[in-house]
């Protein structure tokens, strides 16, 4: 799964937003921190003024090792689940400025929409085969047009590995994740098929999301787990405590979605946000009422103190903590704006000191947070 930045703030005057971006580049100036070294090594700008993203990081060990990009892309809100969104060409556009900010790795899901976001991700990547890895999803049946419930028998798994490959216009998929666990499958069935997709060289490597320690120890001892994808950031750090050991122990990497919470990490929403165009899934999630909202603003509230005096904005805060916390974490921020995308990826510029981890989490941790992240129809379909 992956994640959109919100980008209902629209160009009326100085947003919120800008106000906090302008505010943290002028502070930077006055006010830099000696705790915090920003460096250019991981970056750099070309003469055309585009940043390229340099700094790698890897996802699995041995064969079934990626290495991609230490913020990558998530791709989901490009055209579902996110809101209104600029048009295909559009989205096509950033897609090819995402790549040419240096950018190597791609999320994507057949259940995105369902469909359309594998379409728009392989259209848009397809000049750069071979150059980019994409990362899809299998688990779900779907009847007009929407998920209707767990589906990973080993036919159906052979037939979405199929339509995904036609759909992202590539002759293997780089990583082939369960999205949610099936009841019904074991998952050593689950991991066995995948296993003789990635012999027939039509899947490279194998994920798994949402899932539990011992379904990660199961699945690993039939096929090799490159990486294991779960919701993470400063409102939601549960995977730090079973998931983590686990990952460290077997070599399998991490990666984030939703790292600044759906955008509510930036500072751009506020309890009269509404979710309300027929494609933001927020709206039934119950960190997204306007009580929980209102509440929740003082974690953005305690980034932006901590990121001002250190020429970061919320974003770039919430991504640089979690760059900082294990080197095998790739966060997947998206967006439909070439200027969000770049602030993100700037966020690699920056390092932070034990001393700075530890002020930024004592100040979050006084903050009660308020809404579970899931409605409990969707919450009893993670952690298995």
């Amino acid at each position: 799964m992956s994640e959109i930045r919100n980008d209902i703030t629209e160009d009326k005057g100085l947003t919120r937003r800008d106000f906090l971006k302008a505010s943290a580049v002028v502070a930077a100036g006055i006010l830099a921190q000696p705790t915090l070294a920003q460096t250019l090594t991981n970056s750099k700008r070309e003469e055309s003024g585009e940043l390229l993203m340099t700094k790698k990081r890897k996802l699995g060990t041995g064969k079934h090792q990626l290495d991609v990009s230490a913020i990558s892309f998530g791709c989901m809100g490009l055209n579902y689940h996110r809101g209104v969104h600029p048009d295909k060409k559009a989205m096509i556009t950033l897609l090819h400025q995402v790549v040419e900010r240096g950018v190597n790795f791609f999320d994507t899901a057949e259940t995105y929409g369902p469909f359309i976001n594998e379409q728009l991700v392989g259209e848009g990547l397809a000049p750069f085969k071979n150059k980019v890895m994409i990362s899809t999803k299998f688990g779900f049946n779907h009847e007009g047009g929407a998920a209707i419930g767990p589906n990973s028998r080993p036919e159906h798994i052979r037939k979405v590995a199929e339509e995904s490959l036609k759909r992202l216009q590539v002759d293997t998929l780089d990583l082939f994740y369960q999205h949610r666990l099936d009841p019904n499958v074991p998952i050593e069935d689950v991991a066995g098929v995948v296993k003789d997709l990635i012999k027939e060289g039509k899947v490279k490597n194998f994920g798994l999301c949402e899932v539990s320690a011992q379904t990660i120890r199961r699945a690993h001892a039939i096929q090799a787990v490159t990486a294991v994808q779960s919701e993470y950031h400063l409102m939601w750090r549960e995977p730090e405590k079973d998931i983590f050991p686990v990952l460290q122990e077997l070599g399998i990497g991490f990666v984030a979605y939703s790292p600044i919470n759906r955008g509510f990490l930036t500072g751009a929403i506020n309890e009269y946000t509404k979710f309300d165009s027929g494609n933001d899934n927020r709206n039934i999630l119950p960190r997204f009422t306007q009580q929980a909202i209102r509440s929740n603003t003082q974690i953005v509230e305690a980034l932006n103190t901590f990121g001002r005096p250190r020429g970061m904005t919320i974003a770039q805060v919430a991504l640089t903590w979690m760059l900082a916390k294990k080197p095998w974490i790739v966060p997947i921020p998206g967006t439909t704006k070439l200027s969000h995308l770049e602030e993100d990826l700037r966020a690699a510029d920056f390092i932070l000191t034990a001393q700075d981890i530890n002020e930024l989490e004592a100040a979050v941790a006084k903050i009660a947070i308020v809404g579970d992240r899931y409605p409990a129809s969707e919450q009893k379909q993670v952690g298995g």
